[in-house]
């Protein structure tokens, strides 16, 4: 395939993540034992150093590097104009290292990251945004009542399943809330089993394979019909893709009187305000 590295990925979101012990053959760093965050992993390794290398491999050895430097930086020109799109209450699906959730945070936005790697969460906290350890396909906080949720960075590849993935946030957002996704930049609908590792080396610093996605705009535009997503809005910036739909609405003409009401009535005005950020 061609275009390695044109499009971007964060960290992949998996149903578990438990911290890994600490590898007594690795060289002695007493600041590693001071930052709860280290893993002694490709990725918390990543983050700590704020670059990288880092790729996606896959198993016919294709590799995808991965932007760290970019993500662990404030919140480019690129960036600043999806947040400009965002609506209400947000939740940043694969946050990463928290960029987009300290940004909106900065701004007084209600905002939640999610991210199931622990360093992640760490440096989106300290950066001063709210966020969980957590896979997005576990319980989260607000559930159906999110009004913009974001799956950037890559992150639309997150359980390898696109649909699957849609169908999810369809069930986080409220009724005709907007999700704003990053594409590729070329026409790929691929699934495959990758491997976060830190170098080019055969299984350097490897962790257990996982399943994940590349979707480009037609790609997602395609899923998203099928299972009654309607396309808000579509560009492209700094070699970047994206896509805007909107949820389907729950709303009908058959709907019984008053419902409405019912349900506006049980939608909090701040619905981050009671949102733990401790891991549950």
């Amino acid at each position: 395939m061609s275009g390695h590295g044109q499009d971007t990925m964060r960290r992949p979101i998996r149903p578990s993540d438990p911290a890994r012990p600490s590898d007594p053959t690795r060289p002695t760093d007493p600041a590693r034992h001071s930052d709860p965050a280290w893993a002694c992993d490709p990725y918390s390794d990543a983050l700590r150093a704020g670059r990288g290398p880092l790729f996606l491999r896959r198993g016919d050895g294709w590799m995808l590097p991965l932007e760290v430097e970019r993500w662990c930086a404030r919140a480019d020109e690129v960036d600043l104009q999806v947040l400009e799109r965002c609506e209400g209450a947000v939740l940043d699906v694969g946050c990463g290292p928290g960029r987009l959730v300290a940004e909106l945070a900065a701004r007084g936005r209600p905002v939640l990251g999610v991210d199931v790697s622990r360093a992640a969460v760490a440096r989106t906290r300290r950066l001063g945004g709210q966020a969980l350890t957590r896979s997005v396909f576990e319980p989260l906080p607000g559930e159906g009542r999110w009004d913009t949720a974001l799956l950037l960075d890559g992150n639309l590849g997150i359980g390898g399943d696109p649909a699957a993935l849609l169908r999810r946030l369809a069930q986080l957002l409220c009724s005709g809330g907007l999700l704003i996704a990053e594409t590729v930049p070329m026409d790929v609908d691929e699934r495959a089993e990758v491997r976060l590792v830190s170098s080019a080396g055969p299984d350097v610093g490897a962790e257990a394979a996982f399943p994940w996605a590349r979707l480009g705009t037609p790609a997602l535009l395609r899923h998203a019909r099928r299972l009654g997503w309607r396309a808000a809005d579509q560009w492209t910036a700094g070699g970047r893709s994206f896509v805007a739909l909107r949820a389907r609405s729950t709303s009908s003409s058959a709907e019984p009187p008053n419902s409405r009401a019912v349900i506006s009535s049980q939608r909090p005005r701040k619905p981050l305000a009671d949102i733990p950020v401790a891991d549950a």
